[in-house]
């Protein structure tokens, strides 16, 4: 044998004893597992190695019930059966390799199971295996008793809670916390902090764990949380948890101080909602007693609400208890509340004013508060003032309208008061620049707008005139106009008159057409036009080069036509209009005179110059 096969033996043989313990005498060995773990409800297999030098072995599986061995199925060669009559009956076999199978497990079949074997000159054997059954308990429930609450003067302890977990198996163990620190387990009464547990075992075999917590609970235990946790037990040495609910405890303890304080985040100012809460330390809270300046108040359940609070609600509060547990305790408190205010505004003149075009104009704004306050001139959301004072040096139609002054308190959020007056400016009046009208073609109708500032609301005057509304936008008086474009109103435009008493304003309005846009053309933001695309820029300058050429040649041909005619004397005005000239002036050749309508018609031809490209 050589080195790498005893090595493979060597480990063979080392996993065999682990997993069975083997019985031998003789040529007889009986091999099994000793623990075989399983789920309630699935299948358990327990296997049983036998080796010998009889064929046919006969092998017994037996259970042991008060101390005698009770046989629950067996086989001999081909032939396996199950015995009538036990707890296993219908649920078990054993298979050719002496395996017996054990199917729907049940808790109570965790149990020690032999296998023997009995093989004639061999003798007889048996090894024997324990089979384990688990199932997982349900959730734990913790409930508090029905009790009243608990009283740290309790001279016994008290019960805190009831812990329960049904349906485990094996048995699970309950371990109560308080904190998430775990409690040591304690069953001596005697002790302030103990448990009392309980076990069932219902009728399906499971489990029902029960444990109840008492305990002498101190002040310090009134925002203490207590649960319990479930351990059990899982095949392959597995322990899980699983935790209950958490509850707290309803202490009563007594009180050792008191404490009175205003519920509010910041400032308290006019026409707050003021809550002021009294309470102690202790449990259950005392009946209190307010007093405001030495003035008996209302505060049920230790609460006093002042609605829309004012300023002579201001002043010191006091809030006092007794509580019977504990006499020797100081339980009062205090609270001195202040309450901020700003008074109302008053403007000086305290009405809007109506002024002439021009004019000056002042108003004057005060208001007293419990802080350091601010004024403020406001149109709109313009400020325009901040000491209080506003002046107007010349008035004109812009400055009409509505003018606020505000008083605040910055240090106090909200507090604030205002007072609002209006400026009427009156005078002749002002037509806003026009805006020019434009028509697709004379005959249109066109809509043109005329506003003016003025004091007392202007009339307007359209010349020509038309179809004619007045609207109010603002402080302003719009009349608009629909009429028809003629040649006339296209040339002049409309004149639009505005006068009241005080005088008149008027302004034209110029009509025009609308531009053609030139579709081979785009404009620039620069206005000049330029040719969409290189393409049709090179097409056009093509086009007007050929129709430049066609026309010098068609003057060439022309002029050449003159000139031949006039030689061969064939022109009409030629036999009519001939004279002769004086030779004395003339060296040679003949002179012929044309006279025509249009004056030197050829000589303007002959000297039109040629068109450029743009």
């Amino acid at each position: 044998m050589d080195g790498e096969t005893f090595g493979r033996t060597l480990l063979l043989c080392t996993l065999l004893f682990w997993v069975f313990q083997v019985v031998s005498s003789g040529t007889l060995t009986v091999g099994v597992k000793s623990e075989v773990e399983v789920l309630k409800g699935e299948t358990a297999k327990l296997p049983c190695v036998v080796t010998s030098t009889t064929n046919n072995p006969v092998v017994e599986w037996h259970i042991e019930e008060q101390g005698t061995r009770k046989r629950v199925a067996y086989r001999q060669g081909k032939m396996g059966k199950d015995d009538v009559g036990t707890p296993l009956t219908g649920r078990v076999q054993v298979g050719e390799d002496f395996t017996l199978t054990i199917s729907s497990v049940k808790p109570s079949d965790e149990q020690t199971f032999i296998c023997q074997v009995t093989a004639g000159a061999d003798g007889s054997k048996d090894n024997s295996t324990l089979l384990k059954v688990f199932f997982a308990p349900e959730m734990p429930e913790l409930t508090k008793p029905k009790s009243q609450a608990i009283s740290v003067n309790e001279a016994a302890s008290s019960e805190i809670g009831t812990c329960v977990t049904k349906n485990g198996h094996p048995q699970p163990r309950i371990v109560w916390f308080k904190n998430n620190k775990p409690l040591i387990e304690v069953k001596n009464k005697a002790d302030k902090t103990y448990m009392v547990p309980s076990l069932v075992k219902e009728a399906s075999g499971l489990f029902t764990v029960r444990s109840t917590l008492y305990m002498q609970p101190t002040k310090a235990d009134k925002d203490s949380e207590f649960y319990c946790t479930v351990e059990y037990s899982m095949p392959g040495n597995n322990i899980q948890t699983m935790n209950s609910d958490r509850i707290k405890i309803n202490l009563n303890y007594p009180s050792e101080k008191a404490t009175f304080y205003l519920n509010s985040t910041g400032p308290v100012k006019e026409g707050d909602t003021v809550t002021m809460i009294c309470e102690t330390d202790g449990n259950p809270q005392p009946p209190f007693d307010f007093i405001k300046n030495e003035t008996p108040i209302v505060g049920p359940n230790g609460v006093v609400t002042l609605k829309s609070v004012k300023r002579t609600d201001a002043g010191e509060y006091k809030c006092s208890a007794m509580d019977f547990d504990n006499l020797d305790a100081n339980l009062t408190g205090t609270i001195n509340l202040t309450v901020n205010y700003i008074d109302p505004v008053k403007v000086t003149p305290p009405d809007s004013q109506t002024v002439k075009l021009g004019e000056k104009v002042t108003w004057q704004c005060k208001t007293k508060a419990s802080r350091d306050h601010t004024v403020q001139w406001k149109k709109g959301s313009e400020v325009l003032s901040q000491n209080g004072t506003l002046s107007i040096q010349a008035v004109s139609y812009d400055n009409g309208g509505e003018y606020v002054c505000v008083g605040a308190v910055p240090s106090v959020p909200g507090l604030t008061a205002q007072a609002s007056v209006s400026l009427i400016v009156k005078g002749k009046p002002r037509i806003d620049p026009p805006a020019p009208g434009e028509v697709g073609k004379e005959g249109d109708k066109v809509t043109l707008k005329c506003s003016a500032y003025g004091l007392p609301r202007p009339q307007f005057t359209w010349k020509p005139s038309g179809e004619e509304s007045v609207s109010v936008e603002g402080n302003k008086m719009v009349s608009t106009l629909t009429l028809k474009a003629t040649a006339e109103i296209l040339k002049e435009g409309v004149t639009c008159e505005a006068s009241n008493e005080h005088g008149a304003d008027s302004a034209t309005f110029p009509v025009s057409l609308k531009q053609a846009v030139d579709n081979s053309a785009e404009v620039l933001l620069s206005g000049n036009p330029v040719l969409k695309s290189a393409d049709k820029q090179q097409a056009g300058s093509s086009t007007v080069v050929i129709a430049v050429v066609v026309c010098v040649l068609l003057l060439l041909l022309l002029v050449a036509l003159l000139y031949f005619l006039s030689k061969t004397n064939k022109l009409p005005c030629s036999k009519k209009d001939k004279k002769e000239v004086n030779t004395a002036n003339v060296n040679s050749g003949i002179v012929v005179e044309m006279k025509t309508d249009k004056a030197d018609e050829e000589d303007g031809l002959l000297n039109k110059k040629m068109p450029t490209e743009q």
